[in-house]
């Protein structure tokens, strides 16, 4: 929404009894489950705590859509069953518990599904096999930022894409690698980040194996009020 900008993606919240979900569109001003511009939407527990991320497209071949009925209701619109919103859950992301209120950062966990962008092929003397990519999963945390003496806040270093000070802000990277036993992540290289620029602007950058969809909805999450995280 910039001069040098490009628009990319946008989001809704609706409040659904004791859930909040926010459906994620192509476009600005179509932002409905049964719409075309559909991909995706995030849907959160009560307190906030705890998000689940839902993508229109199937994120691996014979992946099974998430349980959901035809003609549901989207903010009070009903949704033609010839339109079906099919939605696959492709991640989950939790804040952890504050049970004694103490002040300090939001702490943060990522699990997403990331299958393989391509096939892998083992050729034999007179056989060659071909096998489907397979789902994985790719389990991130936030940066914990390092308290500052001088300044007397917590800070994270985000090179000037981050201007103003928000419990809104963070910096996401891998913790293990799910493909080889025992691995661990890169703690240093951060995939995500997403912080406060503006009274009602935020930047977000992102890196592979990361999608735009898929750091779009992580930084939803932070929003809203968490009753149990501060």
């Amino acid at each position: 929404f910039t001069d040098k900008g490009k628009f990319l993606l946008a989001a809704r919240r609706y409040r659904r009894g004791a859930h909040t979900e926010y459906i994620i569109s192509l476009d600005a001003e179509d932002l409905c489950q049964g719409s075309k511009a559909y991909v995706g939407k995030l849907r959160s527990n009560f307190l906030g705590t705890n998000f689940t991320i839902y993508d229109s497209q199937a994120p691996y071949e014979g992946a099974k859509p998430s349980n959901g009925r035809a003609g549901r209701r989207v903010a009070s619109k009903q949704i033609s069953p010839q339109v079906p919103a099919v939605n696959f859950e492709v991640g989950q992301v939790s804040y952890k518990f504050n049970l004694l209120k103490s002040r300090g950062p939001r702490r943060m966990m990522c699990s997403l599904t990331c299958p393989s962008s391509l096939s892998e092929k083992i050729s034999t003397k007179k056989k060659v096999e071909e096998f489907s990519p397979v789902p994985g999963y790719t389990v991130l945390k936030n940066k914990a930022p390092r308290w500052h003496q001088h300044l007397e806040c917590w800070c994270l270093n985000f090179h000037g894409r981050v201007t103003v000070a928000s419990v809104k802000n963070f910096q996401v990277v891998a913790t293990i690698d799910q493909s080889k036993p025992g691995g661990k992540g890169d703690e240093e290289t951060v995939l995500l980040q997403f912080g406060k620029v503006g009274d009602d602007t935020f930047t977000m950058d992102f890196r592979q194996p990361l999608s735009a969809f898929q750091a779009f909805a992580i930084c939803l999450t932070s929003f809203g009020t968490k009753l149990a995280c501060e």
